[in-house]
């Protein structure tokens, strides 16, 4: 009699541990694979919720239904005009295939292996078949209009980006996806996070790049010179034209003034010839004052109208 609890309780305990082993909860952020001796056995579960399985022989393998990330470490690798750069890309990506993702591949840690190496040799590749500048500028330039030299000749300030780098994670994305999709992985995205010179050669790097903004900015000493020296001759130009305009007229107004004063003297003194002979008087009494003055010494001759008329004023 005191046995029989004793076997309950154990056939109770037996039936529990069976039924915890056949019982297991799928997250609504899990795909969850069942494996029979290692094999996977069924088709994905994805519906969330509590699910059955075969005890002591079926285990339940979860994977990610979210999106994940790949952050590759920093890379030095040369671009297309030989310049060593250090590119660090990231990436995003899904399992879109469980099954084969988890046949090929098992763990998320075998996955972001091959990302890095499928992602990182298409990045080596376009970095490689592209120039510094198309990794450097985020998409490619706008058209300016051209400069113009001190000479007339059109120069380019700098060097231009044709595609930039957003075409170029495009191109990255586009050849790395397809071989991505047959391990079960769905890449959504390839990012350059960021671009760095080799240390060995950015003093070489900031060098060259200070010398070509010392010839560009030569260059526009030299237009501005040029411009100004433009600027001042004509307003050289134009002031000796305002100047001469201007000495012209007043000589015009000069002239008509003297040609109406000679006019008003001709009417006033023309009218009798006492006014005449007064006039006469006054042209000879300015005369006087023009050549003579006080320390004034003069040696005339006896026949001279100017002696004549001084002689006369002493009478």
């Amino acid at each position: 009699m005191k046995i029989l609890p004793i076997m309950i309780g154990i056939v109770v305990l037996l039936i529990l541990f069976v039924l915890g082993g056949a019982l297991y909860t799928v997250h609504e952020t899990e795909t969850v694979i069942l494996t029979q001796f290692g094999r996977p056995v069924g088709e994905p579960v994805t519906e969330p919720g509590l699910h059955f399985k075969t005890p002591f022989v079926q285990e339940v393998n979860r994977l990610e239904k979210r999106i994940l990330e790949w952050d590759g470490d920093p890379t030095e690798m040369p671009t297309k005009d030989k310049m060593y750069i250090s590119v660090d890309t990231f990436a995003r990506w899904r399992i879109s295939d469980p099954s084969t993702y988890f046949v090929k591949l098992g763990s998320e840690r075998r996955a972001l292996s091959r990302l890095e190496d499928i992602i990182g040799s298409e990045v080596r590749t376009a970095i490689a078949g592209h120039e510094l500048i198309e990794v450097v500028r985020s998409d490619k330039d706008r058209e300016l209009p051209p400069n113009q030299t001190a000479e007339g000749t059109t120069a380019s300030v700098q060097q231009k980006a044709t595609r930039g780098r957003m075409a170029l994670q495009q191109d990255i994305l586009n050849a790395a996806a397809p071989k991505l999709t047959d391990l079960g992985i769905e890449l959504l995205d390839v990012r350059i996070k960021r671009v760095n010179y080799n240390q060995n050669v950015v003093g070489n790097i900031y060098q060259r790049m200070i010398s070509e903004r010392q010839q560009i900015a030569q260059r526009f000493r030299s237009e501005g010179e040029g411009e100004a020296a433009r600027i001042n001759g004509r307003r050289g130009r134009d002031l000796r034209k305002v100047e001469s305009e201007a000495y012209k007229r007043v000589q015009e107004l000069q002239g008509e003034a003297d040609a109406e004063a000679s006019r008003i003297y001709a009417e006033a003194y023309n009218q009798s010839t006492e006014a005449q002979d007064f006039y006469g008087f006054l042209k000879t009494l300015d005369t006087y004052r023009t050549i003579l003055g006080k320390q004034t010494s003069m040696i005339l001759s006896t026949n001279s109208e100017l002696f004549e008329l001084l002689e006369r004023s002493k009478r």
